[in-house]
């Protein structure tokens, strides 16, 4: 059991890291990616570029807030 909670603690520390919110956005980017090339006429092409756009704007807008909020005294 011991190696099955090691195998799930590894996936877990790998994807989430240290900041749970950059791997909550980009899941949710993910999704929102996948529900848009199942259900609209968008190319998958455009989705794609989205997706990305949208992962990189959730990790720049997660690392900026916390930069931010270090600098805070307090």
């Amino acid at each position: 059991m011991r190696y099955v909670a090691g195998f799930f603690r590894f996936w877990w520390d790998f994807i989430v890291g240290d900041d749970w919110k950059i791997a909550a956005g980009v899941a949710c980017v993910l999704t929102a990616g996948a529900l848009l090339v199942a259900y609209s006429s968008l190319s998958d092409t455009v989705v794609t570029l989205l997706a990305g756009a949208g992962i990189v704007a959730v990790a720049t807008t997660a690392i900026v807030r916390d930069a931010l909020a270090s600098r805070r005294p307090g």
